[in-house]
């Protein structure tokens, strides 16, 4: 990989989403509105301290996911891609960059998200940085499957089309409707390869306990594999023009 190529792709992700202000609202303050939504819905500071730790993680992943799928879309169908791969360019260098401009946008969306559910009164046992961590591995995740999901659609539908088989099967087998460990067996086996199953049980540990251990080591690491493994991924459905 070639770290210039990579942040010279980050910049022109990030100019482009800087002319385009109803995508970066969406991104940012779509979120922490779902949050405030979520506060006065159920009316309790208990049940909001509950639920919100794994939906801050929900929330970025399901966002990324469709910006980034459809922004990346556009981008395969306009054929700024293909030009983009007539060029030495690296396949990663590519993908790396768009990931990257991606997910410093999803840092601001979850520092906005967690102040927000902070302020409305979530009460967080562990350290705000450890929720920041999972929360911004999240997005990337979201970030690194929008790119994979990019690969298999043809049109902005197609897309959108992919949130009910990547998404929603994730939000529900989880764990934040019911245990994972008091789920039927087959379903506790497809929990089990899911990311976002690790990501809230990261979240929730942060949210009960002052300290971390192994298990949140482990929980962190397989959702940033998985965003890793996605990329991996994404790259290899890139196809090199011949000129």
């Amino acid at each position: 990989m070639n770290p210039a190529m990579t942040l010279a792709t980050a910049r022109r992700v990030l100019l482009q989403l800087r002319h385009d202000p109803r995508t970066v609202a969406l991104m940012v303050a779509v979120p922490s509105l779902l949050m405030v939504l979520l506060r006065y819905v159920f009316d309790s500071a208990a049940v909001f301290s509950r639920l919100a730790p794994a939906l801050l993680g929900f929330f970025p992943f399901l966002l990324m996911f469709l910006v980034t799928s459809i922004t990346t879309l556009r981008e395969r169908t306009s054929g700024t891609l293909e030009r983009l791969m007539t060029t030495p360019m690296a396949k990663l260098d590519l993908l790396a960059g768009y990931a990257l401009a991606f997910s410093l946008v999803s840092v601001v969306q979850v520092a906005a998200a967690v102040t927000v559910s902070l302020w409305l009164g979530l009460d967080l046992a562990g350290s705000v940085w450890w929720l920041l961590l999972v929360g911004a591995l999240d997005a990337l995740l979201g970030v690194a499957l929008g790119l994979l999901a990019s690969a298999f659609a043809r049109t902005e539908f197609q897309a959108v089309q992919f949130m009910p088989v990547v998404v929603l099967p994730q939000l529900l087998l989880c764990g934040l409707f019911h245990p994972r460990a008091e789920m039927a067996t087959v379903l506790r086996w497809a929990s089990d390869v899911m990311p976002l199953s690790y990501a809230v049980s990261a979240l929730q540990r942060v949210a009960a306990s002052p300290t971390i251990g192994t298990t949140y080591l482990r929980d962190v690491a397989v959702v940033g594999c998985c965003a890793v493994l996605a990329l991996a991924l994404a790259a290899a459905t890139l196809r090199r023009t011949q000129k």
